[in-house]
């Protein structure tokens, strides 16, 4: 399984591009391998949990170093698909619980449950990096919100709901098998 997210930064902040590709074993959502960049070429930065060899592998620009595989960790966009499944499997799953990523453990704690807009939330408090993730209680559990802390202030992320796309007035329409 593979997830992508593009987050495209203006205003206070410079200009400035970020995607974060994510793919996972799409049975325990355990990541596989990651990489962070502006999406024009080559990441930035890379890793690679590599079960076969058993080692994680951590690449920025030309440096590359490897560590023995322990244990099985969670990439930034992977552990946010974790934590929706676990939502979904768990009725928002137990009040602390542990992650791994290759900075390090997370904690990650239980918040109230609380209104997103429309949608009852399980709400989750990260640390490191005190961020607070919430989500959708009922089906199809989704990421209602991030609130993630930066060196030029909070970054808040929320859910919309989108519209079916309807064709404009002037836009021509194609068939199959014409032009």
């Amino acid at each position: 399984m593979v997830a992508r997210v593009q987050t495209d930064f203006s205003g206070v902040l410079p200009d400035l591009r970020r995607v974060q590709t994510s793919r996972l074993d799409p049975r325990t959502l355990t990541s596989l391998s990651y990489a962070e960049g502006d999406g024009r070429g080559r990441a930035a930065f890379e890793t690679t949990f590599d079960r076969r060899t058993g080692l994680v592998t951590l690449r920025q620009g030309k440096e590359e170093a490897s560590t023995p595989l322990t244990t099985d960790y969670h990439d930034p966009v992977g552990l946010l698909l974790w934590l929706r499944a676990r939502a979904a499997a768990q009725g928002g799953g137990p009040e602390r619980s542990y992650a791994h990523l290759t900075g390090g453990r997370v904690l990650i704690q239980r918040l109230p449950d609380s209104q997103i807009g429309e949608a009852e939330a399980h709400g989750y408090y990260l640390r490191p990096g005190n961020a607070y993730v919430y989500v959708e209680r009922g089906t199809p559990h989704r990421l209602l919100r991030l609130i993630q802390p930066t060196d030029f202030g909070l970054i808040e992320a929320n859910a919309q709901a989108t519209a079916a796309r309807r064709p404009a007035p002037n836009e021509k329409r194609r068939r199959r098998g014409r032009d």
